[in-house]
């Protein structure tokens, strides 16, 4: 019964690349822009915790840095992310 598993161990499967390629691509993005997302609420809360600049002032440098972030990681997408 062990013997027979119903494949080959030592069989390589077909791979399909691109599909790999567009999966670890949407993974660097998940990446990129969550850190980013996260990043801003930190800021957002050391503005407006720590600092006591206010909600509004907060949220503001929360956007800012956000935004700004966003436009410096997707400049640098089309530099850096060509193979």
């Amino acid at each position: 019964m062990a013997e027979d598993a119903g494949f080959e161990t030592g069989a390589r499967g077909v791979m399909d690349y691109p599909e790999h390629e567009r999966t670890y691509g949407r993974f660097l993005w998940l990446v990129k822009y969550g850190t980013i997302g996260v990043v801003s609420i930190l800021i957002g809360m050391l503005m407006g915790l720590i600092v006591g600049a206010g909600v509004i002032t907060s949220v503001l440098s929360a956007l800012v840095f956000g935004g700004v972030a966003s436009f410096l990681m997707a400049s640098g997408d089309q530099k850096s992310m060509k193979h």
